[in-house]
């Protein structure tokens, strides 16, 4: 997922193509899914009208590559994506581009995570008391922390599950509401796992995250 806009970086750029310790946000994990078994194949999901840039942005690897516009809202880009993954494919990774720090242990223990499950997901558990809050920004509610993951990516889903997930979201004007795939087979009754991950995991948001994932990257590039 590559399509994002961002506009809370304010860089008058998508967010995708930004730079990052040298090089194209997007391609620090597009290198590590390209060159990744069992990743045959990789759909990038881009901004509309920037396929150019966003093929040259990528690197060499083992996997086909395929880039395709990206839509509204995040859902409708994964079902835009998804339309280019072959028929036959039986399990399909859903990874941001904005998650730099991806590695080829957390794609594997995704994957592996799925089991007898319709899918699992990389996550943290909730490490910080969490508050719902009204709309006047006043607090209403102290949730208990136990049990409660923060959702990252890699997601990984059977899929056919996923298809049919995003299928009956667009079908029932639910599709552009979702934040996440997980959320979207949760809505058909499938199964999804969490993947318990301890290494650092940060989604670029703002200009002081590209500075956090150049020094986290180049400790990882030291070590």
């Amino acid at each position: 997922m590559a399509a994002g806009s961002g506009v809370r970086m304010g860089a008058g750029r998508p967010k995708a193509l930004m730079t990052l310790a040298g090089r194209p946000l997007l391609s620090w994990a597009a290198d590590v899914l390209m060159s990744t078994p069992p990743v045959e194949i990789l759909v990038v999901v881009g901004p509309p009208g920037m396929e150019t840039e966003v093929f040259a942005a990528l690197g060499d690897g083992d996997a086909e590559v395929a880039v395709v516009p990206g839509g509204e809202s995040r859902s409708h880009s994964v079902a835009l994506g998804l339309e280019a993954v072959p028929p036959d494919a039986g399990y399909v990774l859903v990874h941001d581009a904005a998650r730099p720090l991806l590695d080829a242990a957390l794609v594997h223990a995704v994957l592996d995570g799925i089991g007898d499950a319709d899918g699992a997901i990389a996550a943290a558990p909730l490490a910080d008391t969490p508050k719902r809050v009204d709309a006047d920004g006043e607090i209403t509610d102290t949730p208990a922390r136990d049990g409660l993951w923060l959702a990252q990516t890699p997601q990984a889903f059977r899929t056919e599950v996923l298809r049919e997930a995003v299928a009956h979201a667009a079908a029932h004007g639910r599709l552009h509401d979702a934040t996440d795939c997980a959320s979207l087979v949760a809505g058909v009754g499938g199964r999804v796992r969490v993947v318990a991950n301890a290494s650092p995991n940060l989604k670029v948001t703002t200009p002081a995250d590209i500075r956090v994932a150049e020094l986290l990257l180049a400790e990882r590039d030291a070590g």
